[in-house]
């Protein structure tokens, strides 16, 4: 029976264990495989969409949390291109040698 599949298709926060240490993971609730959930987190680098998808064991998942949806503020901030904390962008290239 797959515990997470009302999540799936859903944004997630994740909190599992990789050993002795607990870690954060956030991606799109892609699969629920009944023994592993899957992970997927899309973006663009160099110009070509990419797409990531990881595989958590449910033995080292601690708790899947849904991440709330970004408010309209919050879209039209990102899309005008204001600062967002954690992120950093260079308006020139820097030089290479």
């Amino acid at each position: 029976m797959a515990r997470y599949s009302a999540l799936l298709g859903k944004r997630v926060e994740v909190t599992f264990r990789a050993g002795d240490i607990y870690l954060p993971a956030t991606g799109t609730l892609a699969a629920d495989s009944g023994r592993s959930i899957f992970l997927e987190e899309r973006f663009q680098q160099n110009e070509r969409a990419r797409t990531f998808r990881w595989e958590l064991p449910y033995h080292s998942i601690l708790r899947v949390n849904e991440v709330p949806a970004r408010s309209d503020t919050q879209a039209s901030h990102s899309a005008s291109g204001a600062h967002q904390p954690g992120i950093v962008s260079f308006r020139k290239r820097p030089e290479t040698a």
